[in-house]
């Protein structure tokens, strides 16, 4: 199977899972507990359907979406994830430099194992910086600090994972930054050597983000003990407002699930928030966020950029989360695997499999533009 073998979300996993590891490939596929809102974030698009319009007159279709100040090539943008380089030596710069191409906007993480700076320096398309509120509060500051030094757009702040998820399947393959594997996770490194040979003869691994300010380098420490150990679970509305103060500019919530909360992050001045349950990673059983999205934006959908991720595969679930109110959404997943597949080029097509998609979809729902869709083009069973 190539690179050139693949068309859609599906194949694109497939290759990935050929080519990583399996405790790598399971940190990416993994979710929480029993992974039922893994499951349910993409079943909820199947229990919607698009009702189309013909005769329209589509030989042109205008994708541009403008989100929290930023204008956007096309509807969706890359969400930021952690440990890239894991999954590809070239990690963020790779989906950093497919996003530019495709003129959309992409996310660094605070676990992102490529600087801000770098990523700032090399593209001149929007950039999100995604943190976590740590217990150090002079940390949180100094990372906002830093990432408007460094020309960052949009602040991101993550508010799912005061702790961690329980997520097995990397509990069974120890999975652990540096690694601490068990028997059977170093099996599977050992089948799969063309990913150790990238790891060792290319740049050492780091967290670039966070290497100012914690020590990561003495002994095992998991995913979920980062959450558990570092992440502040005390934090609360008043922490937040007053980030938003600090940062006084584009400020967005990610993990943002019910009415009471995004009427909140209106209230302390937010200009986004993220519905998202963060994958399926952290709460199972967790209501999917398209699911959720008619609601929240009926509530708050007319002061603040609302905007979903979690469980998008095709353009058509783009254009059904844009016709519910979405300004935009997110993709995680769907990035990831083509790129521990190919690198840039698989990113690339990805992404541009994703824009034909929409534009496709576009037409045949008789749309010249994004805000021709609506509510109207939707029918749920």
């Amino acid at each position: 199977m190539r690179l050139n073998d693949c068309h859609n979300f599906h194949d694109f996993r497939k290759l990935a899972q050929r080519r990583l590891p399996g405790p790598i490939f399971n940190y990416i596929d993994g979710a929480a507990d029993d992974e039922a809102t893994l499951r349910q974030n993409t079943a909820s698009f199947e229990r919607c359907d698009l009702v189309p319009n013909v005769l329209r007159g589509v030989e042109t279709v205008d994708m541009s979406v403008t989100v929290m100040g930023q204008k956007l090539a096309m509807p969706f943008y890359c969400s930021p994830t952690a440990l890239q380089r894991l999954f590809h030596h070239s990690g963020e710069r790779a989906v950093a430099a497919a996003a530019a191409k495709y003129g959309t906007m992409f996310g660094v993480s605070s676990l992102g194992t490529v600087s801000l700076e770098e990523l700032r320096k090399a593209h001149d398309t929007p950039q999100v910086y995604q943190f976590y509120f740590h217990r150090d509060r002079g940390l949180n500051r100094a990372m906002m600090q830093r990432a408007r030094e460094a020309g960052v757009e949009v602040m991101m702040l993550t508010v799912d994972s005061i702790t961690g998820g329980n997520r097995e399947r990397d509990k069974r393959t120890g999975f652990s930054i540096p690694f601490r594997l068990t028997l059977g996770g170093m099996y599977q490194f050992a089948i799969k050597p063309m990913w150790g040979i990238n790891y060792v003869t290319h740049e050492r691994f780091k967290l670039p983000q966070l290497d100012q300010h914690v020590d990561m380098s003495g002994g095992a420490m998991s995913i979920g003990r980062y959450f558990t150990e570092m992440l502040d679970p005390s934090m609360n509305w008043d922490d937040v407002a007053e980030m938003v103060r600090l940062w006084n500019g584009q400020f967005c919530l990610k993990g943002i699930m019910s009415v009471a909360d995004a009427r909140r992050a209106v209230e302390i001045g937010c200009t986004g928030i993220v519905l998202s349950n963060h994958g399926g990673r952290q709460l199972d059983g967790s209501r999917a966020a398209f699911d959720q999205l008619a609601e929240i934006v009926d509530a708050v959908g007319d002061r603040i950029d609302v905007i979903m991720d979690g469980g998008i595969q095709r353009g058509t679930h783009v254009l059904k989360a844009l016709s519910l109110g979405a300004k935009a959404v997110g993709v995680g997943r769907f990035y990831l695997y083509p790129l521990a597949a190919a690198g840039q080029p698989g990113v690339e097509r990805a992404l541009g499999l994703m824009r034909a998609e929409i534009e496709r979809g576009m037409k045949l729902m008789g749309c010249t533009a994004i805000d021709q869709l609506s509510r109207e083009n939707l029918r749920f069973r």
